[in-house]
């Protein structure tokens, strides 16, 4: 008797534990990890333990939500501003301190060798969700002036190091949280519309502006060639353009079902370069065709629509904001990464989320999901 009543008292201590997750969105990252092994088994053949690796990598992203999700989003709240200074202390110990690898300062040695640039995506969206929650109903226009303040730290920081990519991740993030916080679309359609015509006279003025010997006062000379390389990849079809004319060639050599798990001619002969980093939505489309390509956005199509419910269902301020936020930058990555794939947009170092290799990229998106569940699992405490 007393043996059996440990044992359930066993249990009910550590039931809350596994209870109170959202199925929806458990369901779509199990479908999401799914295709992520099968791709990267392809895609990595012959790239040595990266399959072993990115499962590896897929425990430790499970691990991380499991164990956020436990955290109460006031608890995580609390960690805003500490976790916003680290972030900000160690880009600027990158900068005077940092690691150079081929022109880029992004490393930094604390004992082991880390990104700081990755933390700045969970410590910047995180720090303004509670600048926000902090002045719920009292909102001005310099409540959104020093939001952009505080985003804007980061984003110069992380952008003269330089890497435009992450930069930009950064300041999407943060961007919609100030969004989600009530921006007026005043303030919104004027950037959108001055945006338009800076890439229509971009695009016309292509053949002046790409010349070798103008110089671009804003972006260096790397991102100058992406832009143009982007505008027109023929220009250089050995060198630079090569990547998004091999990836548009396998994309489209795929058709309609593909040309089968592991046949993959683009792929295995080597055409497509980074075939399992930032260029594996290539080589996935080489052998699953339109319709594994169909699949593979409803996947991510089913996580962002059950993000934005989660966020739209949260308790606080704090927690819409968070959760908004998160789920528009599993947005932004896989519309930039596919766009870049499928040369739409300029190549940049943008991960395909769970299915690009890629640890630190990993341990981010664990992180993320596990702040979403745990305000998708508060809420459904508080109801019951």
């Amino acid at each position: 008797m007393t043996a059996a009543f440990n044992k359930q008292a066993w249990w009910h201590r550590i039931k809350p534990w596994f209870s109170g997750f959202d199925i929806p969105l458990v369901l779509a990252i199990a479908w999401m990890m799914g295709v992520g092994m099968v791709s990267m088994y392809s895609a990595g053949f012959d790239h040595g333990t990266r399959f072993v690796d990115h499962g590896r990598n897929m425990l430790l992203a499970i691990g991380l939500i499991f164990v956020v999700s436990q955290v109460p989003p006031q608890r995580i709240m609390s960690l805003a501003i500490p976790l916003y200074t680290v972030c900000i202390a160690l880009l600027l110990a990158t900068a005077l301190f940092g690691i150079t690898k081929k022109g880029a300062t992004r490393w930094l040695n604390v004992g082991i060798v880390i990104q700081p640039s990755e933390l700045a995506k969970i410590a910047t969206p995180l720090m303004l969700a509670w600048w926000f929650q902090k002045r719920e109903g009292a909102l001005r226009l310099p409540d959104f002036l020093a939001a952009f303040v505080l985003l804007m730290l980061p984003v110069i920081l992380v952008a003269k190091q330089p890497d435009l990519g992450t930069s930009l991740l950064v300041a999407g993030a943060g961007l919609f949280v100030i969004f989600f916080a009530g921006l007026s679309w005043r303030l919104i359609v004027p950037a959108f519309v001055i945006g338009a015509l800076g890439i229509s006279a971009l695009v016309m003025s292509e053949e002046t502006i790409c010349q070798p010997d103008v110089k671009w006062k804003v972006l260096r000379e790397y991102q100058k060639h992406r832009v143009c390389t982007l505008l027109d990849p023929n220009k250089d079809p050995l060198g630079k353009g090569f990547h998004i004319i091999q990836g548009g060639i396998a994309i489209g050599s795929g058709g309609l079902t593909g040309k089968g798990f592991m046949q993959g001619t683009q792929t295995h002969l080597e055409f497509i370069p980074e075939r399992t980093t930032d260029f594996i939505f290539a080589a996935y489309g080489e052998e699953f065709g339109l319709v594994g390509a169909l699949a593979l956005l409803a996947g991510f199509t089913a996580l962002i629509l059950r993000g934005l419910a989660i966020a739209s269902d949260a308790a606080t301020i704090f927690a819409r904001l968070m959760a908004g936020a998160v789920t528009m930058s599993f947005f932004t990555y896989v519309f930039v990464n596919i766009g870049m794939v499928s040369g739409i947009l300029p190549v940049v170092g943008v991960p395909l989320p769970f299915i690009s290799y890629g640890g630190t990229a990993m341990v981010t998106l664990g992180l993320s999901l596990g702040l979403l569940m745990s305000i998708a699992k508060s809420r459904r405490f508080n109801q019951s």
